[in-house]
């Protein structure tokens, strides 16, 4: 039986607070929450799950790791289950502050810009590097 770990809310030790550290489960639930055509960064994902909790901050590492074990999982259900791209967590949906695509999320920036660019999101190249245009069009409030 697998145990279900609950995310814990420590003090931060740059002093800034009560810390978050959040779950796998609760950042894939948040990332399934935004639209098709939208996108968010990981720093409103950081301040939403934060504010979920009643913390001053959610740590970021984990975070970051946890957006990326989404990632991986969505594509391995896409190739090894059979499901289609509307059954899995669309981690492609989220950028970093600035709106740059992830370069280690699975396939690249590339595969994110191709995503993204199918639900009508304007992925261009500034400084050798995907982002989102006009950010502020395509950016959903958590």
């Amino acid at each position: 039986m697998e145990t279900v770990k609950e995310p814990k809310i420590v003090d931060d030790p740059k002093d800034r607070g009560r810390m978050l550290v959040p779950t796998p489960c609760l950042v894939e639930a948040l990332i399934r929450e935004v639209p098709c055509g939208r996108v968010v960064t990981t720093d409103q994902l950081r301040e939403r799950l934060a504010r979920d909790f009643g913390a001053d901050l959610t740590c970021p590492l984990p975070t970051g790791w946890f957006i990326r074990i989404v990632a991986e999982a969505a594509e391995e259900e896409l190739r090894e289950e059979g499901k289609t791209i509307e059954e899995v967590a669309p981690y492609w949906r989220v950028v970093r502050p600035g709106g740059r695509l992830i370069d280690k999320f699975p396939g690249g920036a590339e595969r994110q810009a191709e995503r993204l660019s199918m639900e009508g999101v304007a992925v261009g190249v500034r400084r050798g590097r995907y982002v989102v245009g006009d950010l502020d069009k395509y950016l959903y409030k958590l």
